[in-house]
């Protein structure tokens, strides 16, 4: 007869059991109270390097040097968090297991960059503040910005792989909320590592540049958005700049329409560039930001200006309208022939009223010449140099200003950074695709009111991996302003023609487009919509093989007055 009791051998099993789940639910626990720990550290670091951002914006280096070393400490508790022998278990538990890896990998990373850029900062900010780099009006200290460039030289390198490493994050196999925990961090180590990168960049730069060794001469051309080019925007207007041992000139600015049309180009544009654009941008400096590659437009402009005015040109740089708001907003206001304008009416000013009062392009270009000198006077002697420089890398950030030399070592430096104009390499940190605006509408300027939207797709189609690049462009011109607007040979008032050159991924074959073509190794859809004011038209061009469905794909596109929608969609297999 029993005794109601379980035999020892499953009492033994039962038991073992129980333990095994006491333990799990342990060790689970274990793992949630380190996630959410490592996520409230992460969120400090957010929260103190902006503390730190402020501290040395504000000049207060005391706290500066109290809040660096809580940064570096933040991290580090994060990434120990995140990598003791049970969670590294639970990164094989399927489903949950991504997420434990991507934040562990996030962590990681971003220990890495708070060790090496907390320090650095603050310590080259007793020799020069990060905020001004020594710049007062139209001059800087050049003397320390070599020991900066040293300084910063091992930071710049660790933030470069720092943010490579975060790239390679899977955050699509993770969960929503730490998808997106990762990618606030993604974003800060990127904002981090451009920071750094520009200071460092800068510090090794600017002696050279600002002529340090001997006068420099650089070119600052202003690019019209309201005639699209690959770019920016037509050139409109140049002001020449001398640079001498740190101190800035400004001896002369003329519209663009002062240069003539060429019969040939000084540097022929390469047979692709011709394929899209014809001829004109090699000969006419109004059309060279059509030329994709910016280091070939600048080299072209710089033989005008020295044809035509006999001036060996050191560099040329480039900024868009969007570039020139800024920097108003930095200087408060701006006059210029009957016009005044701030931050918030300086665009509308230049690419609409003197559009719809100056329709012809020699009138509208001498207005805007007006505008281009008087804004680089008032820099020259400004007296709030980091709010020109907070504008200067905001225009930056957002791919709205272009830097050449003529110098090929300070040419090389200038490559690796955003500012170069030409695409980077496809890689270990992703693959790039390009959409460029070109308007082709002979010199009638309604881009002020078009609007475009941009979606990309990644994946495969039977089997074949993908990348697709869709464009709608809008010409929403105003029914009244279409009624008083030139026409042109072939086109009725109001009307617009437009280039639309979607650049796709080295080395992948591309389908769709009016004309094919190729950029280096990467292949290019081109189309040409002509619209009615209230028209739209949609585009799509079909990439695969080599380089396609890579899903850290980052779009480019030509800055535009109004920003373009951009959004990830989902492939269409046709």
């Amino acid at each position: 007869m029993s005794d109601g009791r379980l035999p020892a051998r499953r009492r033994w099993v039962g038991g073992v059991i129980g333990l095994l789940v006491v333990a799990a639910l342990l060790a689970t626990a274990w793992v949630v109270i380190r996630a959410l720990g490592s996520a409230s550290e992460l969120q400090s670091v957010r929260s103190s390097t902006a503390q730190l951002r402020s501290a040395l914006a504000d000049g207060e280096l005391d706290r500066a040097e109290r809040i660096a070393p809580r940064i570096a400490a933040h991290a580090a508790l994060a990434r120990d968090l995140t990598s003791d022998p049970v969670w590294r278990a639970f990164e094989f538990v399927p489903w949950l297991g991504a997420n434990m890896t991507a934040m562990r990998e996030v962590a990681e990373v971003t220990d890495a960059a708070a060790d090496a850029a907390a320090g650095p900062i603050v310590l080259i900010a007793d020799s020069v503040d990060p905020a001004t780099l020594g710049f007062t009006g139209s001059r800087i200290d050049l003397a320390p910005l070599p020991d900066v460039h040293a300084a910063l030289e091992g930071a710049s390198v660790a933030l470069h792989a720092a943010q490579t490493a975060s790239m390679r994050i899977d955050v699509d196999a993770a969960l929503p909320p730490v998808a997106d925990a990762v990618r606030e961090a993604q974003v800060l180590i990127r904002d981090v590592a451009t920071t750094v990168g520009a200071l460092h960049g800068a510090a090794g730069l600017l002696p050279g540049m600002l002529g340090g060794d001997e006068p420099r001469n650089y070119l600052i051309a202003l690019q019209n958005n309201a005639e699209a080019r690959s770019h920016g925007g037509a050139i409109v207007a140049f002001t020449l700049v001398r640079a001498d041992n740190g101190v800035l000139a400004n001896p002369r600015t003329v519209s663009a329409q002062d240069l003539t049309v060429l019969d040939s180009p000084p540097l022929p544009p390469d047979d692709a560039t011709t394929t899209l654009f014809g001829d004109s941008p090699g000969r006419s400096v109004r059309d060279a930001t059509s030329i994709p590659d910016f280091p070939t437009a600048a080299e072209i402009v710089a033989q005008h200006w020295q044809q035509h005015y006999g001036d060996v040109v050191d560099g040329v740089v480039a900024l868009d309208l969007v570039a020139a708001e800024h920097l108003v907003g930095a200087i408060g206001s701006l006059s210029f022939g009957e016009h005044t304008a701030d931050a918030d009416t300086l665009v509308t000013r230049l690419a609409s009223e003197v559009s719809a009062t100056n329709p012809q392009p020699v009138e509208r270009d001498a207005a805007l010449a007006q505008a281009s000198g008087s804004l680089v006077s008032a820099l020259l002697v400004g007296e709030d140099p980091a709010a020109v420089l907070t504008a200067v890398a905001t225009a930056s950030t957002d791919d709205r200003i272009r830097v050449w030399s003529a110098h090929e070592e300070e040419q090389k430096q200038l490559e690796t950074s955003g500012l170069s104009g030409r695409m980077p390499s496809d890689g270990e940190r992703g693959t790039h695709v390009s959409v460029l605006v070109n308007d082709a509408s002979d010199g009638v300027a309604l881009d002020a009111h078009a609007h475009a939207s941009i979606s990309t797709a990644v994946g495969a189609c039977r089997g074949e991996p993908t990348t697709q690049v869709r464009v709608t462009w809008s010409n929403d011109v105003p029914a009244d302003l279409a009624a008083t607007a030139p026409a042109s040979d072939d086109l009725a008032a109001g009307q617009t023609r437009t280039l639309i050159s979607i650049v796709g991924p080295e080395g992948a074959s591309v389908s769709g487009g009016d004309v094919a073509a190729e950029l280096g190794a990467r292949p290019v859809a081109h189309y040409e919509l002509v619209l009615s004011p209230g028209e739209s038209s949609s585009v799509t061009a079909s990439f695969t093989g080599t380089g396609a469905g890579d899903r850290r794909t980052q779009l480019h596109h030509t800055p535009l007055l109004d920003a373009p929608e951009v959004a990830m969609a989902d492939l269409e297999c046709g």
